[in-house]
């Protein structure tokens, strides 16, 4: 499953955004630290469904929506000089590690400082706090990098070994892999046993830059003032005005029962009688919607998954005419998979067997054999055929 981090210095909203993308129970409070043990939970990106192409019910969406489930993490708030082991800053750059990406949940607002302590609407300048983190994890990375480099460069150069591969190796529990390593090494332009401390930071940074793809949310946009807005929107960076809080309430209300609402949805109908608290309270709400779109949250997630890491949703079934597995569900899996996968790799994510053993693919839609290097398209729905008991 694609797993996502939620990153930030405390009391950016994160365990609100958490809880509105997840409804997982945490603890919720206005002071830094909140969070310190890292918060999982599943999330879901929303897409449409390929059974109203086809023309059939699958029973597995909700007004031809599907919602497939991601991993989110919530780790501890990262203050400055969290890369020295300051706050909870080990902890939280080694619970990143595991996430493909990273949601980076930014108080819009500018109502705490670095810190995460409170102060008044406006009072701090949010691009901060972008650039913030960026230091922090180059700053971690750099670190990882420095203790053993003199080695890795004299084993490299006496060895002549290949400085991708063993770089490559010596960073695998951070999940880089070769072609992270491959461009890095050659926006430096040196050889590794040249490099000198300005070489190795820039190194780092190259290497976060296509390991740590990110996004930016800007939360609390519902009090931020537009100024600030506007000098976030202005970054060279994917930025998405957001409001956990509003989320967090549509999601509680339409558990209740009070009004209709889909994650992702720009509005919502109301169900049952309100009090004026209640009214008010989502009229503010639908204002913010009419304004971006929707709260956010799920614009911020399939934004992640979708655009920033280029997965696609494919739909394997077992029988290409009726689109059902053996039990005669019908479309009952919705996978994410990378763009440029092939059938074959898909057989494999399927189960092992069945990628040792395929013979072909069909796509159902077309009812045409596939070749094993056929390049899966989104909404595919692909048959695959396979001497696999």
């Amino acid at each position: 499953m694609i797993e996502i981090g939620l990153a930030g210095k405390p009391n950016a909203g994160k365990s609100t955004f958490f809880k509105a993308a997840t409804l997982v129970d945490v603890a919720i409070a206005n002071y830094p630290f909140t969070t310190i043990e890292p918060n999982v939970g599943i999330a879901h990106v929303r897409v449409k469904c390929v059974c109203r192409e086809l023309g059939i019910e699958c029973g597995k969406c909700i007004d031809g929506w599907r919602f497939i489930p991601i991993k989110l993490i919530d780790v501890a708030g990262l203050v400055p000089e969290a890369h020295k082991g300051r706050g909870l800053g080990n902890e939280f750059l080694d619970n990143l590690r595991q996430a493909e990406a990273i949601i980076h949940v930014v108080d819009a607002s500018g109502s705490t400082d670095e810190e995460g302590n409170e102060i008044g609407i406006g009072e701090h300048d949010p691009v901060e706090d972008v650039n913030f983190l960026y230091k922090e994890l180059d700053m971690w990375l750099f670190g990882i990098l420095k203790r053993n480099w003199d080695k890795i460069a004299r084993r490299i150069h006496l060895e002549k070994r290949d400085p991708v591969k063993f770089i490559t190796e010596q960073l695998a529990g951070l999940g880089f892999k070769e072609w992270h390593v491959r461009e890095s090494l050659r926006e430096i332009g040196k050889n590794v046993h040249e490099f000198d401390e300005e070489d190795l930071l820039k190194f780092a940074v190259e290497l976060r830059k296509r390991r740590m793809k990110m996004i930016i949310a800007a939360n609390k946009a519902d009090k931020a003032p537009e100024e600030l807005l506007k000098r976030l929107m202005s970054l060279d960076e994917i930025v998405i005005p957001t409001s956990a809080v509003f989320e967090l309430t549509l999601r509680t209300a339409a558990k209740n029962g009070y009004i209709r609402y889909l994650p992702g949805d720009d509005d919502f109908e109301v169900l049952k009688p309100l009090n004026e608290k209640q009214r008010k309270a989502l009229e503010m709400i639908r204002n913010f919607m009419k304004k971006f779109g929707g709260t956010g949250i799920q614009k911020a997630i399939n934004t992640i998954v979708f655009d920033v890491l280029g997965y696609i949703v494919v739909y394997p079934v077992e029988d290409e005419n009726k689109f059902t597995d053996t039990k005669g569900n019908v479309l009952p899996d919705a996978m994410l998979v990378r763009k440029g996968t092939t059938a074959r790799q898909l057989a494999y994510m399927i189960h092992t067997e069945i990628g040792d053993n395929f013979i072909y693919a069909v796509d159902a839609k077309r009812k045409m054999r596939i070749s094993e290097d056929y390049e899966l398209k989104h909404n595919d729905v692909i048959k695959i055929v396979s001497a696999a008991k």
